[in-house]
């Protein structure tokens, strides 16, 4: 029987055999023994040979070349290595927090009701109840007592809940009543969103615009007065006072279509 490192091996057709090395590598070559013959092979720059490697020849013509030196198979079997380290690396600060979406906008809201109250009921001697005139004090030695204008803005302002106020303004316009003189008509915010069966509620105030009568302008309200009517706890402006002066007539929805027509800027932050 041949012996086992002298058997010759073909690899896939590749040329390739099997063989024993006789010397160590000298000069880039040595002798191998291949097929039960031993002959000379140059070496592979750079590979270590020495006598008794099994080793991997290929021939090229008449001439072996030493390709490789076969390992001998290990005495025993490998330790298994250890598991991966499963511990978070601790790369320092955390992340930084995604960017918050900001959203911004102005809302356009036209009263749906403009009116005045004097003498326990809602006025309409002129104007139909719901398109009147705004009037605040008392016209010079009437017996009727003191007007209260108001204009009121329905479920409108409110579709802007949970968004911030950033300005808030409202376009009035002054018409014949009073002196001539530039006027300041005192503004106050209303409970209610409709007009009620009864007075409005009046809350804060604060002073309008001094207009002359023909005047019109845009007035920037407080902001908070913006934000009260986003969250629903107002629902109106109007135009009061305690004395019966000053005597101010303001244009209403059947006067000026644009009276007291309130743009809510507003600001709106999502994650």
């Amino acid at each position: 029987m041949a012996d086992f490192a002298d058997t010759r091996v073909s690899l896939a057709g590749t040329g390739v055999t099997r063989g024993i090395a006789q010397t160590a590598a000298s000069s880039g070559a040595c002798l191998v023994k291949v097929g039960g013959i031993t002959v000379t092979a140059r070496v592979a720059t750079g590979l270590t040979v020495a006598a008794g490697n099994i080793v991997l020849a290929a021939r090229l013509g008449s001439t072996y070349y030493i390709t490789n030196v076969i390992p001998a198979a290990p005495t025993s079997t490998p330790a298994t290595p250890p598991p991966a380290d499963s511990t978070a690396v601790d790369t320092g600060d955390p992340p930084p927090a995604p960017k918050p979406t900001v959203t911004t906008g102005t809302l356009t809201c036209v009263p749906v009701s403009t009116a005045c109250y004097r003498d326990g009921s809602w006025r309409s001697d002129g104007d139909p109840t719901n398109s009147f005139d705004l009037f605040q004090g008392r016209y010079g030695g009437s017996s009727y007592g003191r007007s209260t204008g108001a204009a009121f803005y329905g479920s409108k302002p409110h579709t802007l809940n949970g968004a911030t106020c950033t300005k808030a303004t409202v376009k009035i316009k002054r018409l014949s009543a009073g002196d001539y003189s530039a006027r300041s008509a005192t503004l106050r915010l209303i409970s209610q969103t409709t007009r009620p069966g009864g007075a409005p509620t009046l809350n804060e105030s604060t002073s309008g615009p001094s207009l002359k009568i023909g005047d019109s302008t845009t007035f920037t309200l407080p902001t908070s007065w913006g934000q009260a009517l986003i969250d629903g706890t107002r629902g109106g402006i109007g135009i009061s006072i305690s004395s019966d002066d000053p005597y101010i007539h303001l244009a209403g929805r059947g006067s000026w279509s644009a009276a007291f027509t309130v743009s809510i800027s507003w600001r709106r932050t999502s994650s």
